[in-house]
């Protein structure tokens, strides 16, 4: 099953970033906002049916809301960096690496 908190938090980031509050989201796509909030948490796992509506009123597709790799933990993140970088040539290791240089200075 997927993870409710990382849908939430997803959510969350998405209505944050086009400068929606809970109660604005909430009554465009007609919920309370205390079942907004209880999704964002992660207690509530929405219908498909209010998923298509949050992601409409967002401007994502659906799909959107569950690119949540980013949201999980340091040592989640860490693991699944690693196991891309073990699969890459050296010359991609390389752009990668300068990449992170010019990110992290």
């Amino acid at each position: 099953m997927y993870n409710r908190k990382l849908l939430g938090k997803r959510i969350k980031e998405l209505r944050k970033s086009r400068g929606l509050t809970q109660d604005a989201l909430a009554e465009t796509v007609g919920i309370d906002s205390k079942h907004l909030s209880r999704i964002e948490c992660g207690v509530n796992f929405p219908s498909l049916d209010l998923l298509c509506k949050i992601a409409d009123v967002l401007k994502v597709e659906p799909f959107v809301l569950f690119q949540t790799m980013h949201l999980k933990n340091k040592s989640e993140l860490i693991y699944a960096i690693n196991n891309i970088l073990e699969s890459q040539p050296e010359e991609k290791l390389r752009i990668f690496y300068r990449l992170l240089i010019d990110i992290a200075l």
